[in-house]
C-alpha cells in the first residue's frame, strides 16, 4: 500500500532533532553574547529558519507518529470497502503508542477486534505497508473452504447483496458478487468471483492463530494476497487502525470522487 508521501519517519525525526538542536545552542550559547555587542544584531539565516521550521516539523512528527498518519489505496485488495485512490487516515494509538521509526510499543491501549481494517508493516518486507481485515485474533482457528470463512468451526454466513458494479479503476470487478459477511462480533461486505477459482492458488488451512498474532484477509477474496499465502501479522508489525476515508482520487473515474470523502471505515 502507499503512504500519502514516502516514509519520512526518519526524515522528520532527523530533522526535528537538527533544527531544535541549532535553535537550541544558539539560543543559550550564541544569542546573548550576539545581541551584548549589538541590540539590532541579526541571528544567522540558518538559525532563523531553523527557529521557525523545528515547531512546525514537531508537530508534524507528534501528530503523524502518536495520532494519524495518511495513506492511499492503490489496489483492489479491499473492496468494495476501500476503493483504488482512497486517500485515508490510520488511528496510530488505537492499538498502542509506538515509537517513531522503531514501532515499539511503549503503552499499550488496546488490541485488534475481528472485524478492524489495519495497517500493519509487511511480515516479508517490513518496508512495505499492508492493509487488511481482521479475521482471526490470538487462540482463533481460521479455515477457508469453498469461499467461506471458518472461525473455530464454525462458518461465517454470507448473504448476497447483488452483482457489484465497478467504476473507474474499479471496473474490472464489475458483474463479481457483492455479499455480506458475519464474523463473530462483526459484520461486512466482501467481493468474490463467480467462478469457484479465485486469482490466486486456494489455501484452505486450517490455522490456528499464536498469542501475539493476527489473521488477515482482503475484502476481495479472490484478488488478496493475504494471510492465507504468506502468514500471521505479528504485533510488533502494527501500525493502526484505518478509520476514515477523507479523500479520493481517481483518475480513469474523473478524479475526485465527493461522495466517498468523510466516508466512516467499517
Amino acid at each position: 500500500m502507499d503512504k500519502l508521501d514516502l516514509d519520512f519517519a526518519a526524515l522528520l525525526l532527523g530533522l526535528t532533532v537538527f533544527t531544535g538542536l541549532v535553535w537550541g545552542i544558539d539560543h543559550f550559547a550564541f544569542r546573548r553574547k550576539r545581541l551584548a555587542r549589538s541590540i539590532d544584531a541579526r541571528e544567522p539565516v540558518i538559525v532563523e529558519y531553523c527557529r521557525s521550521f523545528f515547531p512546525v516539523i514537531l508537530a508534524v512528527l507528534l501528530i503523524r507518529s502518536f495520532i494519524a498518519e495518511p495513506f492511499r489505496i492503490p489496489s483492489s485488495s479491499m473492496m468494495p470497502t476501500l476503493l483504488i485512490g482512497d486517500f485515508i487516515l490510520v488511528n496510530k494509538f488505537a492499538y498502542g503508542v509506538r515509537l517513531p521509526v522503531t514501532n515499539t510499543r511503549i503503552l499499550d491501549l488496546g488490541d485488534p477486534q475481528r472485524g478492524d481494517v489495519i495497517v500493519f508493516r509487511f511480515p516479508e518486507d517490513p518496508r512495505d505497508d499492508y492493509i487488511k481485515r481482521v479475521i482471526g485474533v490470538p487462540g482463533d482457528q481460521i479455515a477457508y473452504r469453498d469461499k467461506v470463512v471458518y472461525v473455530n468451526g464454525v462458518a461465517a454466513e454470507q448473504d448476497e447483496v447483488g452483482s457489484y458494479q465497478g467504476e473507474g479503476s474499479g471496473v474490472d470487478m464489475t458483474g463479481t458478487s457483492l455479499r455480506t459477511e458475519h464474523l463473530p462480533g462483526a459484520e461486512h461486505q466482501i467481493l468474490q468471483r463467480r467462478s469457484t477459482a479465485g486469482f490466486y492458488p486456494a489455501h484452505e488451512g486450517p490455522w490456528t492463530v499464536k498469542d501475539g498474532e493476527y489473521f488477515v484477509l482482503g475484502d476481495n477474496r479472490d484478488h488478496s494476497q493475504d494471510s492465507r499465502y504468506w502468514g500471521f501479522v505479528p504485533e510488533a508489525n502494527l501500525v493502526g487502525k484505518a478509520f476514515l476515508i477523507w479523500m479520493n482520487w481517481d483518475s480513469r473515474n474523473g478524479g475526485v470522487e465527493f461522495k466517498r470523502i468523510g466516508t466512516l471505515i467499517k
